[in-house]
């Protein structure tokens, strides 16, 4: 290597550490939003309760559910103490294909039955926290402890507003980005 190359490679690299010093500097001066705190769950869940049919109101957009309408979710208790999941979705349009997954979950904390394991594709479980939930069980909100997926269900089709709004607020709290929310397409 020639000394001319020698000093353009040195100055590349100072050129490299010193912006890499200096993005390190502005990140230390300007810290990024904060981390959002662990996700907290509802105090106690009935499960009795929360089995039956929920409607999907809106969701995160998930690739597993790309071109669902009319979603819905079936809860039943099993004999050996999980519970069965039916989730239930047509295909592009109210009337398109109907498509049918089903699946198990595990209660994971008996204190409050409020955090679940649940596979459609054993052995893989995913993370499934009730963190709203209506007082007579007529809404319920799903989501994952880092926040990347997200539910809002129902026991009917539609949603008030007022609740869907009070439910947004709180989820605000909770750290989540609602601007991510999609409707999902109900029949009337």
């Amino acid at each position: 290597m020639s000394r001319a190359d020698s000093r353009t490679v040195t100055r590349a690299i100072r050129r490299w550490l010193g912006a890499g010093l200096l993005a390190c500097g502005m990140a230390l001066a300007h810290p990024s939003a904060a981390k959002p705190a662990p996700l907290r769950t509802v105090e106690r869940v009935d499960l009795a309760r929360y089995t039956g049919t929920w409607y999907e109101i809106a969701s995160f957009p998930q690739r597993f559910q790309k071109g669902c309408t009319a979603s819905a979710a079936t809860y039943t208790i099993r004999p050996d103490g999980q519970i069965e999941v039916v989730n239930r979705c047509n295909r592009d349009s109210l009337t398109g294909r109907e498509t049918v997954a089903r699946g198990r979950a595990r209660v994971v904390d008996r204190q409050s039955n409020a955090k679940l394991k649940v596979t459609f594709f054993w052995p893989f479980w995913g993370d499934y926290w009730i963190i709203d939930l209506g007082a007579d069980y007529e809404y319920a909100v799903v989501g994952h402890p880092g926040r990347g997926y997200l539910w809002i269900l129902s026991r009917t089709r539609t949603m008030d507003a007022a609740v869907y709004s009070g439910i947004l607020e709180r989820l605000r709290t909770q750290g989540y980005d609602v601007s991510r929310l999609q409707l999902t397409q109900q029949p009337k």
